[in-house]
């Protein structure tokens, strides 16, 4: 029976993913920075463990905790809305510790095991945004598509040892928890002069029609992991698959 590995598990796209492997009969270790078992079913093929990807020794423990797996899912990440010129360079590390060198750490953490049985699978959780240009997400934006540059190499590396690195490209997702999780360190980043131009890009996403959900990408997920055709993007969301076409 495989084992799947998923971060970010509280909620959205990592909590439904978890769910959606579980379904379908995989075990799975749903590892979040603090744990809550109430979100996920009881079951003895599925465990929540502790799990923080910008601390190297809660890496360690939740790999030590979780004994083999087969898959990775780098889904943990944060979100950040808001004019670049207003945005502290303290706060853009702050999303590229965990949006980008969170995903490193925890894949370089995964790889040993995976080389010496050469076999396993990495899914990287990116976003549309890396697929055109969108406003006023600069810092996100680069912090994702850092990881699409990263994979891409990463998937020629493990070729030869019967590995695979692969990428999910989540669309645009009101119902996600992005701007809530983020909201503390989004304060102040739309500035007075910025101000109207923001508020034409909230009113162009609010008649948005075409979104992606959260089963939307559980399933973009579920087939990154189990696809042996090589292919390395999948996008998720009918208006990330449109963009990907159109790319």
């Amino acid at each position: 029976m495989n084992t799947v590995l998923i971060t970010g598990c509280s909620s959205g796209y990592g909590l439904e993913t978890a769910r959606y492997f579980h379904s379908r009969g995989w075990n799975v270790v749903a590892t979040m920075r603090t744990p809550r078992e109430d979100v996920l079913p009881h079951s003895d093929r599925l465990r929540v463990l502790a799990l923080d990807v910008t601390r190297p020794e809660s890496i360690s423990a939740a790999l030590q905790a979780s004994g083999p797996i087969d898959v990775l899912v780098n889904n943990a990440g944060i979100g950040i809305l808001g004019a670049f010129e207003a945005t502290p360079m303290a706060t853009a590390r702050e999303v590229f510790e965990t949006n980008t060198f969170g995903v490193m750490a925890t894949t370089q953490a995964v790889l040993p095991q995976f080389r010496a049985r050469r076999s396993g699978v990495v899914v990287n959780v990116t976003s549309s945004a890396t697929l055109a240009p969108m406003p006023l997400v600069a810092v996100y934006t680069a912090s994702k598509a850092a990881i699409e540059g990263f994979t891409g190499s990463l998937a020629h590396e493990l070729a030869s040892f019967g590995a695979r690195a692969k990428l999910v490209e989540p669309g645009y997702g009101p119902t996600t928890r992005f701007t809530q999780n983020g909201a503390p360190r989004m304060e102040g980043l739309i500035p007075e002069a910025y101000a109207p131009y923001a508020q034409s890009v909230f009113a162009a996403f609010a008649r948005q029609t075409v979104v992606t959900s959260e089963s939307d990408v559980a399933e973009a997920v579920w087939c990154a992991a189990n696809d042996a055709s090589g292919q390395l993007r999948f996008p998720a969301g009918p208006d990330a698959v449109a963009l990907a076409r159109s790319k």
